[in-house]
């Protein structure tokens, strides 16, 4: 499915995580909207003492790409790292 704007993806995204206050779920999923697509990420609580790591280590991105609707899964990345990493995808799959 191609999303026709960001709420769009963001809707398509939530069939792609778990739901959003499951337990292991995130708290909430955001998008981040870039020139080729959007970057669907979930956003996980903070927890009090930053010595101990999260409950759900690693996780993923998605992207979707705003042509064709195609999905690419990423590590958990900040949205800037990930559209970075996806680029970098695509332009190895170019012949």
């Amino acid at each position: 499915m191609v999303p026709t704007d960001a709420d769009h993806a963001l809707e398509i995204g939530r069939t792609l995580f778990p739901r959003e206050g499951s337990p292991g779920g995130p708290v909430g999923l955001f998008v981040h909207e870039f020139d080729i697509g959007y970057l669907i990420y979930p956003g996980y609580p903070v927890h009090d003492d930053p010595n101990v790591p999260p409950p759900c280590p690693g996780g993923s991105n998605a992207v979707i790409a705003k042509a064709d609707g195609k999905v690419t899964f990423l590590p958990n990345r900040p949205p800037e790292d990930a559209v970075e990493l996806y680029r970098l995808l695509l332009s190895r799959e170019t012949p």
